[in-house]
């Protein structure tokens, strides 16, 4: 007789602040910050989760997350006949008069939901991440081991060990894990790749009644920071019902050498701005054109985008960068930059290295260079940003230790 096949539910974890990407999260929380123009980074975890089989899904919401609900509603509408359904969940104080204090207690104040649904399996992610990736496969490896808990790993560098929770696995029983590391600054590498550690990624599959045993022990407990990876993974592994999936094992169909096993925390605003960058060689080390596994997102009712000559005939120039529908970019110079929607850049201005998001307007002769530029932001004729760093900064701008300019939402930049 064939198995029955396992009920899997998807959680999203999307209340997190997003402190480091300020001012870009000053009015929106971090999952809904916009990326390679049409998207928001939430959109990469549902799309992952959609293209993986996965049809029940909720997204618990906490911090600023107007624009987030708005744009998990407008976007991720599913077929409600089929019991298909991406669904915004805020914090509604349900154990008591306290808002979510961690990713294990966002998930133990949530339990209705899956006490709802009441499935086998449930998958874990974060909101913020920039991957492609297939949980079919990692889950299948969860029902195959037995074990309570999987945690999705990615190699890195052993000289980044101190920026990543690290996982030491056990060498007799292969794909379980012995010891959980938190950020260490000694550790031992791989057994086939001594100069490499497996990271975790913040995504992870459990079975459901052990995930509701483990976070409802951990709101019991008054010393815990009541943190996923912090807490509740930890005790797993204390118990022995921990494995680990290797993020290199993962098949995407479409990807390629160059990008399989691609993944970026985006929690920074120099890690965002690498991320734009990765995307607009000519082969990209992350192919945002892969027709078998689409990231989907809203489509936006817009024009495509249009590059035209100026009033005096001149031809601008358009390099290695990605424009979204509904931008204009007229006789100006574009270079190694991504612009969002309904974005302006008119005669002889110069856009390099850069960023913008929705209805940015970049007038003639102005320059942007290693600049993020937020929605609605005006720069004027002839006006400069990303070129004086100490200018910026008493402009009020950000400006990061590697030079990267961030311009709030509705500034206007004037000579």
């Amino acid at each position: 007789m064939a198995q029955a096949q396992k009920k899997v539910f998807g959680i999203v974890l999307a209340g997190g602040e997003g402190k480091r990407l300020m001012p870009l999260t000053a009015d929106r929380a971090k999952p809904a910050v916009p990326f390679a123009g049409q998207y928001r980074l939430i959109d990469f975890a549902l799309a992952n989760l959609m293209n993986s089989g996965l049809n029940q899904i909720v997204v618990l919401t906490q911090y600023k997350s107007h624009s987030l609900d708005r744009h998990i509603s407008q976007t991720w509408r599913m077929p409600a006949i089929l019991g298909a359904y991406v669904s915004s969940v805020p914090a509604q104080q349900r154990r008591g008069k306290h808002w979510f204090s961690g990713s294990a207690d966002a998930i133990f104040q949530s339990l209705n939901l899956i006490h709802d649904e009441k499935p086998d399996i449930v998958v874990v992610v974060g909101a913020d991440h920039v991957y492609r990736m297939d949980f079919s496969q990692m889950v299948q490896q969860h029902i195959e081991s037995g074990l309570g808990a999987t945690v999705a790993a990615i190699r890195q560098p052993i000289e980044m060990s101190t920026s990543f929770g690290v996982i030491d696995t056990d060498p007799e029983r292969p794909g379980h894990i012995r010891e959980f590391l938190e950020k260490p600054e000694h550790v031992e590498g791989l057994a086939d790749s001594p100069h490499e550690i497996l990271a975790s990624m913040g995504n992870y599959v459990f079975d459901a009644d052990k995930l509701i045993e483990y976070v409802t022990r951990d709101a019991a407990n008054e010393d815990s920071k009541h943190d996923m990876g912090g807490d509740i993974i930890p005790a797993f592994v204390a118990n022995g019902d921990a494995g680990v999936y290797d993020f290199i094992q993962n098949d995407v169909p479409g990807s390629t050498a160059r990008d399989r096993d691609y993944w970026r925390d985006v929690g920074t605003i120099d890690s965002f701005f690498e991320a734009h960058m990765d995307l607009i060689a000519t082969l990209p080390i992350f192919n945002l054109y892969n027709e078998q596994w689409p990231i989907m997102s809203q489509q936006l009712n817009s024009p495509p985008a249009k590059f035209v000559r100026d009033g005096r005939g001149t031809t601008g120039t358009m390099i290695d960068s990605i424009i979204s529908l509904g931008s204009v970019i007229s006789g100006a110079h574009i270079e190694r930059s991504v612009l969002g929607p309904w974005t302006r850049v008119m005669s002889g201005a110069l856009v390099v290295d850069s960023i913008t998001f929705d209805r940015v307007q970049v007038e003639p002769g102005a320059v942007v260079r290693r600049a993020i530029l937020d929605k609605n932001v005006v720069v004027r004729e002839g006006a400069s940003v990303g070129e004086n760093p100490d200018l910026d900064r008493a402009r009020g701008f950000t400006v990061t230790d590697s030079g990267i300019t961030v311009v709030p939402k509705n500034a206007v930049i004037e000579r």
